[in-house]
């Protein structure tokens, strides 16, 4: 059940573009990693430099998708490799 249902977030997430790239942040490789226990999943985000100015509205649409799929009830996203990880992940995540 949790494999389907990663496969169902990754499946959301993955028409996320990144905004200077046009690519999908699946394909991009800044979701490193989904994480499913029962209702709950938590997303790994890495930018591709750690002073991207994108990765707030890229961490902010990744839960949303993900907080729609069936199935979801909470998502929990952590920023890694961000010079403002900390504040960002608290920011999204309150």
């Amino acid at each position: 059940m949790s494999e389907d249902l990663v496969n169902d977030i990754k499946n959301a997430v993955s028409v996320i573009n990144d905004p200077h790239m046009g690519v999908s942040i699946i394909e991009m490789g800044i979701v490193q990693d989904i994480i499913v226990n029962d209702d709950k999943a938590k997303l790994i985000i890495k930018p591709t430099n750690p002073g991207c100015m994108s990765i707030v509205r890229i961490a902010a649409d990744a839960k949303n998708a993900a907080e729609n799929v069936d199935g979801v009830n909470k998502v929990e996203v952590q920023v890694e490799g961000h010079a403002m990880a900390d504040s960002i992940n608290e920011m999204l995540n309150k």
